[in-house]
């Protein structure tokens, strides 16, 4: 299968490396942030995490707090990523719905 570049096919591609980019942030700095706890070093803000999901982390932030187990006790996290991913899924399902239809 070849595959090109072309203008009806470009948002496509451009949807896939944003979300693997920031799903891959995302989940990299809460494994970064757990280590640092650990550590007791500067931590990553919070803010930071959240912003990073809410522009397309979700799914890595959900991931990375039950791989790492970390901000499983912070109930900002435990309700908040989950609706982040919740909102990355229906910010992409209305992106796919629009270009479709």
């Amino acid at each position: 299968m070849h595959l090109t570049l072309t203008p009806s096919n470009w948002l496509w591609y451009a949807l896939g490396i944003w979300a693997l980019l920031f799903n891959l942030v995302e989940f990299a700095m809460m494994g970064i942030d757990k280590w640092r706890a650990r550590k007791e070093a500067w931590r990553i803000p919070e803010k930071t995490l959240f912003i990073t999901a809410l522009l397309g982390g979700g799914l890595g932030g959900v991931l990375g707090m039950s791989v790492f187990r970390h901000k499983t006790q912070h109930r900002s996290f435990l309700i908040g990523m989950p609706l982040l991913l919740a909102l990355n899924i229906l910010i992409t399902g209305l992106i796919i719905y629009l270009r479709l239809r």
